[in-house]
């Protein structure tokens, strides 16, 4: 059986609490502590009052100070767009093909241009611009709509085969499973491979020749290098979009492709869209 602690006379009240005969004394708090702590608690209260704290339906309260970082953020953005106001309203206001001839002009616009790809075009271009299945390569000097700045700049504006811009760039490749039979897409993809690497089945390019004069050549051109005001591909450099084997090619043929970009006139202003487009100019492959 557990002895109980004998009390001194000195010692202050306890609890009440008793653990194993071990009893807990009624030590008063430090005043400091009190003190410290009452005034938390005033502070606290008192900032809620003065700042935004409490959650709402649809949102929170304000504050007696109307403090908000969003408004400080905007406030420090239009500081920004202020001091490069006369940049940007040269830009809007300067022929395209002038920007790289102002060495100043142009290496602001590069700049801008490169955190506005980052921003808007990056998801689908990549960070640097290389592309992927579906989506072109900018560094190269393979242009489905033409390399000039004049061209990449009508291209980010108006977009490709969207339906919320009436100038977007427009042109439908039909789907060949409907119109050729099975035999003739084998002979056309062969033939299209012939063009730029060893076919599948050589003895189908002689007749897959035929087949893309017949139903190819019309946008592809009689040579197969393309047509930039259709957006109808080169065949002849070995750069695919969706990619060139064999299996790929014949998917292509047979149900066609029907790539989407958006336009970015409604989205930036017109100095935002020359800057994208000088810097995309300036990557490599621009013409």
């Amino acid at each position: 059986m557990a002895k109980k602690s004998k009390k001194i006379a000195e010692d202050p009240k306890t609890t009440g609490h008793s653990w194993d005969g071990i009893e807990e004394f009624d030590n008063p708090m430090p005043r400091w502590w009190l003190w410290t702590f009452y005034a938390t608690i005033i502070w606290g209260v008192g900032y809620t009052i003065a700042y935004p704290a409490w959650p709402m339906i649809s949102g929170a309260t304000s504050g007696l100070l109307g403090w908000s970082t969003r408004a400080n953020v905007a406030a420090d953005i239009q500081r920004a767009e202020d001091a490069n106001k006369e940049n940007w309203d040269q830009l809007a206001s300067v022929d395209l093909a002038e920007i790289e001839k102002n060495p100043e002009l142009n290496a602001y616009a590069s700049k801008a241009g490169a955190s506005v790809f980052m921003t808007f075009c990056a998801q689908c271009h990549g960070s640097g611009a290389a592309g992927a299945k579906g989506y072109p390569n900018l560094l190269d000097n393979d242009w489905l709509w033409g390399g000039r700045i004049e061209d990449i700049h009508a291209t980010v504006a108006h977009g490709i085969r969207n339906e919320e811009d009436p100038d977007a760039r427009y042109s439908e490749m039909p789907a060949f499973g409907d119109i050729l039979s099975k035999e003739e897409i084998d002979q056309v993809v062969n033939y299209v491979m012939s063009l730029s690497k060893t076919p599948r089945d050589a003895s189908m390019v002689a007749a897959g020749e035929t087949v893309f004069m017949d139903n190819c050549a019309t946008c592809h051109g009689d040579d197969a290098t393309g047509d930039r005001s259709m957006g109808a591909p080169n065949l002849r450099d070995a750069i695919w979009l969706y990619g060139g084997d064999y299996d790929t090619l014949k998917t292509t043929v047979t149900y066609s492709r029907f790539g989407v970009m958006p336009a970015w006139s409604s989205r930036l202003s017109d100095a935002q869209i020359r800057a994208v487009a000088a810097y995309v100019h300036q990557l490599g492959g621009g013409e």
